[in-house]
C-alpha cells in the first residue's frame, strides 16, 4: 500500500513501508516513488522482496518507459538488490555515488548496466525528473563512504537514507512523527553505531539548515514532519557516535 507524502500540481511523492514483508525476517525498509506529470523516479528501490508490488504501483501512475531515474543513496542490498529486474523492465538511468558505480553491475546480468549508470560526484548534482529536479546532497559516512540524500524542492521532502532511522515495523513506519520526545524505538542506538562521527553530523546539520525542509523521510522507519524536523537536526548535531565511541577495548583479540 502506498502512503501519500505529497500531491499537488501533478507532482506526487509516495512511500511504501511494508512491501515484501516477511514477518521480521528481513529488515524493514521504505521505497519511494516520485511522480511528475507522466514521468517519475524511484528512490532506493529495494531488494527483490519489494520489486513486484512497487513496479505494479508505479505502472498505475505512468508507463514504465517514462521512468527517468533509479536513484540509490548507497549500494546496500536493501537499497538496490532488485536492480537486475528494474534494468530489464525499464530504460531508466541509474544514479549512485561514483564510488559505487563499478560495484552495482554485480547485481545484474552482464551488460545490463552498460551506458546506464550515472556516477554522482562527491559534491552532489541535480537529477531531472519530469518537469523538475531532485538535488543529490552529500551525506558521506552517514553511513556509507559514498552516500547521498535527495531533496525534492517541489514537496520540501528530504529523502535521508539511513539518517533518521527508527527501528519499527512497516505499520508503525507509516505513522508520521511530529515530535521526537521521546525518541522513537531504536533511533539512538542505530545512529550511535551506524553514523561514523559527530564531525560529519555537524557538517550535515549546517548544510541542511539552509534548506526549506518540510519533512525528513528515512529509508527505515517513520517520516518526521513539523517540529520533529528541527528537533532531529538539533539532536544529531550534538550526538557522539561511531569512532567517537571507540577505544582500545573494542579492538582486542578474542579470548
Amino acid at each position: 500500500m502506498s502512503i501519500k507524502l505529497y500531491d499537488q500540481g501533478g507532482h506526487r511523492c509516495l512511500m511504501f513501508t511494508d512491501l515484501g514483508d516477511m514477518g521480521g525476517e528481513a529488515v524493514q525498509s521504505n521505497q519511494f516513488l516520485i511522480v511528475d506529470g507522466d514521468h517519475g523516479a524511484v528512490i532506493d528501490p529495494g531488494g527483490n522482496l519489494a520489486y513486484g508490488e512497487l513496479y505494479l504501483e508505479m505502472s498505475k501512475h505512468f508507463a514504465p518507459s517514462k521512468l527517468d531515474a533509479l536513484i540509490a543513496s548507497h549500494a546496500d542490498p536493501d537499497i538496490i538488490a532488485s536492480l537486475d529486474r528494474w534494468t530489464t523492465a525499464t530504460q531508466a538511468k541509474i544514479y549512485i555515488s561514483q564510488l559505487w558505480e563499478r560495484f552495482i553491475p554485480h547485481f545484474c546480468k552482464p551488460g545490463k548496466t552498460t551506458g546506464r549508470v550515472v556516477g554522482i560526484p562527491d559534491g552532489g548534482m541535480h537529477i531531472g525528473v519530469g518537469r523538475g529536479k531532485l538535488v543529490a546532497l552529500p551525506a558521506h559516512f552517514m553511513h556509507a563512504e559514498g552516500n547521498f540524500q535527495f531533496f525534492d524542492p517541489a514537496s520540501g521532502i528530504l529523502f535521508s537514507g539511513d539518517l533518521g532511522v527508527s527501528l519499527v515495523d512497516g505499520k508503525t513506519a507509516a505513522q508520521t512523527l511530529h515530535s521526537l520526545q521521546p525518541l522513537p524505538r531504536g533511533m539512538e542506538a542505530f545512529h550511535r553505531r551506524y553514523m561514523v562521527s559527530n564531525k560529519v553530523l555537524r557538517l550535515w546539520a549546517d548544510m541542511v539548515s539552509t534548506l526549506p525542509i518540510r519533512m525528513i523521510v528515512p529509508q527505515h522507519g517513520a517520516p518526521m514532519e513539523g517540529a520533529a524536523v528541527s528537533e532531529f537536526i538539533a539532536w544529531v548535531r550534538e550526538l557522539a557516535c561511531g569512532i567517537d565511541l571507540m577505544g582500545a577495548g573494542h579492538y582486542q583479540v578474542p579470548g
